[in-house]
């Protein structure tokens, strides 16, 4: 048969080459004049991907348009943002405005959703805020943006056919394991929307493809080593490597996964000595160096260097970065400015740590402690950052003490040393910075005192005001910025000196009254980062243009490059809040629980993957474990399975895709941060193909099983779980859709009790959504109309259609449920025993019911509201900075003060929602 043709053993003229093979040593090629052992493995041949029969690519054919059919079914719905689209969607946006942003994942996957949404017409004016928000009314092209991982996700039925046919698989193999991805629920629900998976599994995919192939030729031996084909899929993998690292950090799992092998290569082409003299070895090496490591690297700095070339403007993500980072963007560009700090120079003031924001002071009081002005931490440019630096007395006139704020502006310029007191008066305000023993509104610690801003026009200051200048040497650049004080250059520490304490600024946020700006204190012991400041801006009118002038170093690509990835670095690691749709590593093989995406109009997407694909898979990693467990104990008694040719190529080519499944799977066991699912699905992607390789070795290799002569057995065996696989696709159709459902065919397909998608969403009978207000994208208003107030009457447009009325509630029922840390319902008499013993946390929603005369569900409230998955953190992380925002008063509302030392309180609010990754616009959480 066609498909048997790779494998001469199956043959009777095969097998009596197999049977001369395995009689001399492995890999050598027998001659009348000897021996010559090689590198080249047993039983391989040369199983190109070009040279395919026709009826191959012809059922290829016919599975890529099945996985079109089946992955582009209804893209457009729903017509509304769906879970991480906030985030995804939003970063096109913000990539159209040309707004710097920071995220967590490398750009490659953005850039080209963002392609998609701008060929489409996309302008960047949508926002993505809000997961339901509708996207038909103000033009959104989503389905186009949708349409690219939907895509992607079709590429990868033909990959994963091509990879088995060149493992050595059946045709019918091949084609099973195209099934299955086809009918993956999973896999189908994550390329249907804007996110990031469908790329990643597509690279992943094309860079398995191309080292199978390449992995091929190698193990045909010397005479396939550096042809055309050896190089073009050496080539593949490093251009497939270099794009899945570049779609998620994922992608170093991939990279991992193929340097282990290639170290095995390389190890193998080390023990040949009879054809791989020690120069043809470097060539191997330094082929796989350039194409494996130089290429990666080089595709991932350029797909940096098009992120940067697209975010020109300033945005919500630089606050993540440093202060030269940040001059490189338009509009935050720095004039040079005077180098050397004078007394009565005018200066912003920024913390050397914690993003960087301007010692800052507003006309507003703290509501307890001394009750004087805020000083807190700003991140915008702004009049009340400006500071002037005073002597601890006014200078000498001829009639005595010069009065007033500018009485430095004449004289000889006096430089600031180090070790200078100083007092620094805040001129919009009339105000001291001042430090006293008072614990501060927020970090009650008793080695934390307040900072305030105290005094009046005229007013002299006290011994309060006084603060002495450290300058901090190791931090500070150049030998004239550790003397005296430098605009940029010296890194100093401003140290009170009645109270010996350092001005100090951490990651805790004020509340309303303080407008969530960054707490400022004065520590004890503070740590060096917290405490450690330095001069921005410098005006004085003895500094003129003729002043040695200074500005923020251009870092440069390669340094914006280091600095941007030490930060998703640091903001990944940091992503440790529990999240109501997490799970952890071990529930992932046995499909423990999925993710709530999206709900409305009684409908729900829940990601889920199809349980009789996903325990199969599982199954089939479990079975070779079994047999590798079982060959070694034979090893170590002495059995010489490894001398059978059917034996070692089990082993090594389910080994090699097991191995991807490991690199995949295990590296989350040792991550604290959230993970979720869909973090499993390149794992999945290798077990499917194990799965493959497993039953064709079973059906078509393995001669004892008496599979191997009677492929009817086989080719009715892959028909029967495709077809158990499909069944199992459609009964959960509706959940990775979003389609009609009702709540007895939910509850019939869950399964396990920890799947929680919530089959009470769903009407009892489908005829029930006949009666329901159609749904245009923008959810229906269906709530109760509230009588408007007197004058409202008077505002109302007569021209206004009358909305339909709705009957009164007659009655409201609300359901909270209790779940245990698995996410397992509790009953009351759980809940009732666990009272007292356990604090419960809010982290699923609550859903509240209103319920009319007859018993009937009334909706209540926007449709949007209905079942919204709560937000994802895995995307982006907003800077411990505070919103550009006017200062309203909010002296009225009460302090909320925590008496927890300052370490703990910086560890919990690293984890507090402030720290949570949101979408960019900072709207009510999301996603993502």
């Amino acid at each position: 048969m066609a498909h048997n043709a790779s494998f001469p053993e199956y043959t009777e003229k095969g097998q009596q080459e197999a049977k001369s093979r395995a009689s001399i040593p492995n890999g050598s090629v027998s001659s009348g004049k000897g021996r010559v052992k090689n590198y080249a493995s047993d039983g391989v041949t040369d199983n190109d991907i070009f040279m395919l029969p026709a009826s191959d690519y012809q059922l290829l054919g016919l599975l890529t348009a099945i996985a079109a059919l089946v992955r582009l079914f209804r893209i457009y719905q729903p017509s509304s943002v769906v879970f991480d689209e906030v985030h995804f969607g939003g970063f096109a946006s913000k990539y159209i405005k040309g707004r710097f942003f920071m995220d967590v994942h490398p750009p490659l996957a953005k850039l080209l959703l963002t392609l998609a949404g701008w060929l489409a017409g996309f302008d960047g004016n949508f926002d993505f805020k809000d997961i339901g928000k509708d996207y038909v009314e103000p033009g959104v092209p989503y389905v186009a943006m949708r349409l690219l991982p939907a895509l992607m996700g079709v590429m990868t039925i033909p990959t994963i056919f091509l990879t088995l046919k060149a493992t050595g698989c059946r045709t019918m193999t091949a084609a099973m394991g195209a099934g299955l991805v086809i009918f993956e629920n999973g896999l189908l629900t994550q390329s249907r929307l804007i996110l990031l998976d469908s790329p990643l599994i597509i690279f992943t995919a094309f860079t398995a493809l191309a080292w199978t192939c390449f992995t091929n030729q190698h193990e045909q031996g010397p005479d396939k080593a550096f042809d055309a084909s050896w190089w073009f899929w050496l080539v593949a993998t490093g251009l497939g490597l270099g794009a899945t690292v570049s779609v998620k950090w994922v992608g170093l799992f991939t990279i991992a996964w193929v340097g282990s092998l290639t170290v095995v290569q390389l190890w193998v082409l080390l023990g040949d000595t009879a054809t791989v003299t020690p120069r043809r070895l470097l060539k191997h090496f330094l082929a796989r160096l350039f194409c494996l490591v130089a290429i990666p690297l080089t595709f991932y700095l350029g797909l940096f260097a098009i992120h940067f070339i697209c975010l020109v403007n300033p945005g919500d993500g630089d606050g993540f970065m440093s202060s030269e980072f940040q001059a490189t963007l338009n509009s935050k560009a720095m004039q040079d400015v005077p180098a050397d700090v004078i007394l009565g120079s005018r200066v912003s003031i920024r913390h050397h740590n914690t993003h960087g924001g301007y010692l800052h002071s507003h006309n507003h009081m703290y509501p307890t402690g001394s009750k004087q002005q805020q000083i807190t931490l700003y991140p915008h440019k702004d009049e009340n950052n400006l500071w002037l630096l005073e002597n601890q007395t006014q200078p000498e006139g001829l009639t005595g003490p010069i009065p007033g704020s500018n009485a430095w502006d004449t004289g000889e310029p006096i430089p600031i040393r180090d070790k200078t007191v100083l007092r620094l008066y805040h001129s919009v305000t009339d105000r001291r910075l001042h430090s006293h023993d008072v614990r501060p509104p927020v970090s009650e610690a008793d080695w934390q005192n307040e900072v305030s801003a105290y005094g009046y026009e005229g007013f002299e200051g006290d011994a309060n005001d006084y603060f002495r200048v450290e300058i901090v040497k190791s931090l500070s650049d150049g030998t004239a910025a550790k003397e005296r004080l430098r605009t940029i250059e010296s890194k100093f520490r401003l140290i009170h000196i009645m109270t010996g304490c350092a001005l100090f600024s951490h990651k805790v946020k004020l509340p309303d009254w303080g407008f969530e700006q960054q707490e400022v204190t004065c520590a004890k012991q503070g740590t060096l980062p917290n405490s450690v400041w330095y001069v921005e801006q410098n005006e004085h009118p003895l500094l003129g243009a003729d002043a040695e002038k200074v500005n923020y170093k251009n870092p440069g690509f390669f340094g914006k490059f280091w600095e941007l990835q030490k930060v998703m670095w640091t903001t990944n690691a940091g992503l440790v809040e529990s999240h109501a749709w997490d799970s952890r590593p071990p529930s992932w093989p046995v499909l423990r629980r999925g993710i709530n995406f999206w709900g409305k109009d009684r409908r729900q997407i829940y990601l889920i993957g199809n349980p009789v694909i996903w325990w199969s898979s599982t199954a089939a990693i479990g079975i070779y474990f079994i047999f590798k467990a079982l060959s070694v104990l034979r090893w170590q008694r002495g059995f010489k399975d490894y001398e059978n040719v059917t034996f070692k190529r089990f082993d090594y080519e389910i080994g090699t895709s097991v191995l991807g499944w490991a690199f995949h799977y295990f590296p989350f066991f040792l991550m604290q941060r959230q993970l979720f699912l869909h973090h499993y699905f390149p794992a999945l992607y290798f077990a499917i193909i194990a799965l493959c390789q497993v039953y064709d070795f079973a059906t078509n290799r393995i001669s004892s099983l008496g599979l191997r002569n009677r492929p009817a057995i086989g080719r009715s065996g892959i028909a029967a779980f495709l077809a158990l696989s499909i069944v199992a696709f459609t009964l959960y159709a509706p959940l990775s859709y979003g389609n009609r459902w009702t709540q007895g065919a939910c509850n019939r397909v869950k399964i396990l009790n920890t799947w929680d998608f919530d089959c009470s969403v769903f009407p009892t009978d489908l005829s029930q959504y006949s009666v329901d207000a159609p749904s245009t994208g923008k959810a229906a208003q269906t709530a109760a109309p509230v009588a408007p107030g007197p004058s409202e009457k008077g505002n109302q447009d007569i021209n206004v259609t009358p909305q339909p009325a709705v009957e009164p509630a007659v009655s409201r029922v609300e359901k909270v449920e209790y779940r245990d840390q698995d996410g397992n319902i509790l009953n009351e008499e759980q809940v009732k025993a666990l009272d007292g013993k356990v604090s419960f946390e809010t982290r699923y929603e609550t859903r509240t019911r209103v319920i009319d005369a007859d018993g009937k569900e009334v909706a209540d409230g926007p449709a949007e509201a209905e079942s919204v998955a709560p937000p994802h953190p895995d995307v982006e992380r907003l800077p411990e900075t505070a919103p550009e925002e006017p200062e309203d008063d909010g002296r009225d509302s009460p302090a909320t003060a925590s008496p927890e030392d300052d370490v703990s309180k910086e560890k919990s609010v690293e984890r507090a929602d402030d720290g949570r990754p949101r979408p960019a616009s900072e709207p009510s959480e999301a996603t993502g």
